[in-house]
């Protein structure tokens, strides 16, 4: 047995001891994964960059928007 995983009581075969181990690590692995933020188009910081009006025939409208 490893240093991390005592048993304090009882006398469990090896395989209730791998199935505990397996059951530990794999509960263990979801917690240090955390899921990222699905960011929607309307709060993306690139949408607040954008060009400057180019000068020319219409230029106007676009500084509109």
């Amino acid at each position: 047995m490893s240093d991390h995983l005592k048993i304090v009581r009882g006398a469990p075969t090896p395989e209730e001891v791998a199935v505990l181990t397996a059951l530990l690590a794999a509960t263990g692995s979801e917690a240090l994964e955390a899921p990222q933020p699905v960011r929607g188009g309307w709060s993306d910081p690139a949408r607040r960059l954008r060009t400057p009006p180019l000068p020319g025939p219409g230029a106007w409208r676009s500084s509109l928007r």
